[in-house]
C-alpha cells in the first residue's frame, strides 16, 4: 500500500514538474510570438487601446501610420511588399509584422510601463520604427518598372542597409479589405480575395521571393571561383568559336568572340569562356564558391525575419555532370536566385569580398524620440579575397565602359556592372543587371530584373543607371 502511494506521489510530482517546465517554456520562449500572433484575440483587444507607432523611412517620411482607428500607407503600392499591412481578417505582413511588438509597445522591457499606464488610465502609445528604406528611391524604382513584372533592389555595400526593395506588380495595402464584387455563389469578394486569384501574383515579393535563373550575372561567381583557384587565369587567352561541346552537349554562345582574355570575356559576356572556367574548377569547388556568396543561405536565419526570403537553389556537386556544370557556370541549368541575392553578390565585389548582413531596421524610438534599439552593421560572409574582388571590379568597369552594360554608364561616375539575359522556358528571356558605383568607393549596389524583358544591357541597365544617379545625387 505504501509503495503504491509513493508511486502515485512520484507520478503527480513528476507531472507537476513537467507541466511547470512546459508552462515556463511557453511563457519565456513562445510567449512573444504568441502574444503578437494575428490569431490571438487578446491582441486585437489590446491593440484597440494602443496608438500604434509609425514606420518612417531613413529621411523621416511616414511609410505606415495610424489615423484614428485606421492604418494608413502613404506610399500605397510603391512599398506594399516591404512595409506590409495589418488586417483583422488577413493578418499582418512585412515590417508591420516583423516589428509588431515594438509598434505596439509590447516588449518585455515595457511590461512595467504597461501596468503603470493601465493603473493611471493613460492611453498607451506605441514606439516608432525607423527603417533604412528611402521612400523617394522606392517610388522611383516602381515608376521605372512601370507595368513590367520584376524587381529592383538597392543597398549600401558598406553596411548592408537596404535602400529600395521594389516588386512589380504590386497592390494598394490601403484597399485590401474593400469589397470588389461577388463570387458565382454570391459570396462577397474583397480586393485581397482577387489579389490571391490574380495570375500575375501581385502579392509575391519578387525582390526576395522570386526564383529566377540569373543568366550571365552569375558569371561573377564563376569568375571569383576561377580566380581563387588559379590567379593565372587573368593572363590566359581563350578562344571562343561561338559554342562549346561538353560530352556531346552543345552550349551555345551569343557570338564567336574569337581570342579573348579574362577582362574581355566578362565585358562581352562570353559563355564559352566561363563554361570552361566552371569545368576547370570542378563541381565541388564551384558549389562551395556559390555557397561562399550566400547562395542557398538566408541572411536572416537565426534572427528576426524582416522579409520573407527564398534562398537560391543549386544542384549539389554529386548531381552535377559536366554539361550541367557548364550550364550552371553561366547562370543557366538549375540555378535559381532572387534579386536581393544577386545584389549581395555584387556587394561582395564592391566591398572587397565581404558581404555585410542586409537589414531594414535603422532604429526603434519611443514616442519622445529616445532610442530603444539601434541597428549595428555586421559582416555576414567573406565571399572572396580583396585581391580577387579587385580584379572582378576592374572587369565589371569594362562591362559598362565598353561591353554589354553600356546602358548603365553615367557621365563623370565610374559604374561597374554585369548584364544578364536569362533563358526562360516559359517565354522571352529575363533581363538582368547588377552593379555598383562609384567603382572606386562604392556607395550603392543595384540589382534589376525585368521578367521577359529580353537583353539585360538594353532593358535592365538603364533602370539601374537611374537608381544609381538618384542615390549619388541625393547625398548621404
Amino acid at each position: 500500500m505504501k509503495n503504491n502511494i509513493r508511486r502515485l506521489s512520484c507520478l503527480i510530482l513528476g507531472s507537476f514538474v513537467v507541466l511547470s517546465l512546459y508552462i515556463g517554456y511557453v511563457n519565456v520562449f513562445l510567449g512573444p510570438a504568441l502574444v503578437t500572433d494575428p490569431h490571438n484575440r487578446r491582441l486585437a483587444a489590446y491593440e484597440a487601446k494602443v496608438h500604434r507607432g509609425t514606420i518612417y523611412d531613413r529621411r523621416g517620411a511616414a511609410l505606415a501610420k495610424s489615423e484614428g482607428d485606421r492604418r494608413s500607407y502613404p506610399l500605397g503600392k510603391d512599398a506594399a511588399h516591404v512595409v506590409g499591412f495589418i488586417s483583422q481578417r488577413y493578418g499582418r505582413t512585412g515590417l508591420e509584422s516583423a516589428y509588431d511588438r515594438y509598434l505596439l509597445a509590447m516588449t518585455d522591457e515595457e511590461k512595467i510601463e504597461v501596468i503603470i499606464d493601465r493603473l493611471l488610465g493613460r492611453p498607451r502609445v506605441g514606439n516608432d520604427v525607423v527603417v533604412t528604406l528611402d521612400a523617394r528611391l522606392q517610388q522611383l524604382a516602381m515608376r521605372l518598372m512601370g507595368k513590367r513584372r520584376g524587381a529592383v533592389v538597392a543597398l549600401d555595400p558598406r553596411n548592408g542597409e537596404i535602400l529600395a526593395l521594389a516588386s512589380s506588380p504590386s497592390y494598394d495595402p490601403n484597399a485590401i479589405g474593400q469589397p470588389a464584387g461577388r463570387s458565382p455563389d454570391g459570396k462577397v469578394l474583397t480586393v485581397y480575395d482577387l489579389l490571391q486569384r490574380d495570375k500575375g501574383a501581385p502579392l509575391l515579393n519578387r525582390a526576395t521571393q522570386g526564383a529566377y535563373p540569373p543568366g550571365s550575372t552569375f558569371k561573377l561567381i564563376t569568375a571569383a571561383g576561377a580566380l581563387t583557384t588559379n590567379p593565372e587565369v587573368i593572363k590566359r587567352i581563350f578562344n571562343c568559336q561561338g559554342s562549346l561541346i561538353i560530352d556531346g552537349f552543345r552550349l551555345a554562345d551569343t557570338a564567336a568572340h574569337g581570342a579573348v582574355d579574362f577582362y574581355r570575356a566578362l565585358a562581352v559576356s562570353c559563355n564559352t569562356t566561363f563554361a570552361r572556367l566552371g569545368l576547370e574548377m570542378g563541381a565541388e569547388r564551384f558549389y562551395q564558391t556559390a555557397r561562399a556568396f550566400g547562395l542557398t543561405l538566408n541572411p536572416w536565419a537565426g534572427g528576426l525575419p524582416e522579409v520573407a526570403y527564398r534562398p537560391g537553389t543549386l544542384a549539389p556537386p554529386e548531381k552535377m555532370n559536366k554539361p550541367h556544370l557548364g550550364s550552371s557556370a553561366i547562370g543557366q541549368g538549375e540555378v535559381l536566385v532572387n534579386p536581393l541575392q544577386m545584389a549581395l553578390v555584387a556587394a561582395a565585389i564592391a566591398n572587397d569580398g565581404v558581404i555585410m548582413r542586409p537589414h531594414l531596421l535603422a532604429r526603434v524610438q519611443d514616442p519622445y524620440g529616445g532610442v530603444l534599439l539601434q541597428s549595428v552593421p555586421r559582416p555576414w560572409l567573406t565571399a572572396v579575397s580583396p585581391e580577387v574582388a579587385g580584379v572582378i571590379k576592374e572587369a565589371m568597369v569594362d562591362v559598362v565602359r565598353e561591353g554589354t552594360g553600356r546602358g548603365a554608364a553615367l557621365s563623370g561616375i565610374t559604374v561597374a556592372g554585369k548584364t544578364g539575359s536569362a533563358q526562360n522556358p516559359k517565354g522571352d528571356t529575363h533581363a538582368w543587371f547588377v552593379g555598383f558605383a562609384p567603382a572606386e568607393r562604392p556607395r550603392v549596389v543595384v540589382a534589376v530584373i525585368v521578367e521577359n524583358g529580353g537583353a539585360g544591357g538594353v532593358v535592365a541597365a538603364p533602370i539601374a543607371r537611374e537608381i544609381i544617379r538618384a542615390v549619388l545625387t541625393a547625398g548621404p
